[in-house]
């Protein structure tokens, strides 16, 4: 079955940084875009990044551009995100997801997520 494990979250001061990853398994993990969104309490879901599988292209939301980083090891299955410059307004629950569409609302599997809280 397909599962997706994040971890690394946890509390940092604003303007540290975290780096969470995601251990993916039972999927041919180099076949699909993967990548995070994070849902805050009072606030929409919010795509935050993705790695392609096909092209090695990118995206980034605006609210975290510049300052976090997604890359991927297809050979471990595996995907990161290291987050820098943290704000208190990053503080969310993260989900590793596996994408199936063009944009980040088409996932069909998600990890039970990772806390991250940035205090001021």
């Amino acid at each position: 079955e397909v599962q997706l494990v994040e971890s690394g979250g946890g509390l940092v001061q604003a303007g540290g940084s975290l780096r969470l990853s995601c251990a993916a398994s039972g999927f041919t993990f180099e076949s699909y875009t993967m990548g995070w969104f994070r849902q805050a309490p009072g606030k929409e879901r919010e795509g935050i990044s993705c790695a392609s599988n096909s092209d090695g292209s990118t995206y980034y939301a605006d609210s975290v551009k510049g300052r976090f980083t997604i890359s991927r090891d297809n050979a471990n299955s595996t995907v990161y995100l290291q987050m820098d410059s943290l704000k208190p307004e990053d503080t969310a629950v993260y989900y590793c997801a596996r994408f199936i569409g063009p944009t980040m609302l088409f996932y069909d599997f998600w990890g039970q997520g990772t806390q991250v809280t940035v205090s001021s």
